[in-house]
């Protein structure tokens, strides 16, 4: 059973220097599959751990769990700067996805561009598609969340969301929980009680970024132009600008800021329950 002691003693060992999964079964004295299977959990639900498998698909296949510690997370030089201009904005315009994807290979990046006059009139429904390609994980940072209530045809986001839920797939959420976004909140939490687990888990965090991760091999990265913000006559309408990035190691170091910020963000059901206790006075 994979409960917090077992988990402690994992990390503990795997921290200590890289190991082989046949090392880990030998400690907790388990089988190979059931180590593999408790690396994963702690890799997909911690972004703690990481593995890598060599010699892939032969008899001789062998895989190697290592510490993914925040620490690590840079790098280049470039990617440390990227990382401590995300790190240190908190609204969407403090920091601009070109930033990271100038950088990526020309055959491994993708964008589009869109002037419409309604939000999500229409790429919400490439967004359900994407949501639905996923096999492990899914990581989300959000500013908050007004994009699930969005119904594109027959589709609501929302249902597709807990669809993917029930799969047993991970969804994991950065987004702003205030008293503004509680009910952009409410259908996640109403989906974890009809599944009685934390199939979506959701946590606090006032960050610039808009992106979905797809496992380790597909990022998508939102970028909003407002016209009040240029001089007159330069931009005339709000417009949208979406980046797709495919280059695994720029996904990978993506996934490595999301769970840095994940591992010290306000989890949800904490966050709802301090907002529920201000007392609400009406004035005449």
């Amino acid at each position: 059973m994979l409960d917090s002691k077992t988990i402690k003693k994992i990390m503990e060992f795997v921290h200590l220097k890289p190991r082989t999964v046949q090392e880990i079964a030998l400690l907790l004295q388990v089988n190979w599959r059931t180590a593999d299977r408790y690396a994963d959990k702690i890799a997909q639900e911690t972004g703690s751990l990481a593995g890598r498998t060599f010699r892939e698909g032969t008899r001789g296949a062998l895989k190697i769990v290592y510490y993914n510690a925040g620490e690590n997370i840079a790098s280049t030089e470039l990617q440390e700067r990227l990382l401590q201009k995300i790190l240190s904005g908190t609204k969407k315009e403090d920091f601009s996805p070109m930033d990271i994807y100038q950088y990526i290979d020309e055959k491994k990046r993708n964008a589009f561009l869109e002037i419409q006059a309604e939000e999500y009139a229409k790429t919400e429904q490439d967004i359900i598609q994407m949501f639905n390609t996923a096999q492990k994980e899914i990581l989300i940072f959000s500013g908050n969340l007004s994009w699930a209530n969005v119904t594109q045809g027959k589709t609501k986001v929302i249902t597709t969301i807990a669809c993917i839920a029930k799969t047993g797939i991970p969804i994991k959420i950065l987004t702003r929980i205030d008293i503004a976004s509680i009910k952009n909140i409410q259908p996640f939490m109403q989906i974890n009680e009809q599944l009685c687990r934390e199939a979506i888990e959701i946590r606090h965090a006032e960050q610039p970024l808009r992106c979905v991760i797809i496992d380790d091999k597909h990022a998508r990265l939102k970028e909003i132009k407002q016209p009040e913000t240029y001089k007159k006559g330069e931009l005339l309408k709000k417009t949208y600008i979406f980046y797709d990035i495919y280059d695994t190691d720029w996904v990978q170091w993506m996934q490595k800021v999301f769970w840095q910020m994940f591992r010290t963000a306000v989890p949800a059901p904490t966050r709802l329950k301090t907002l529920n206790s201000i007392h609400k006075i009406s004035f005449i």
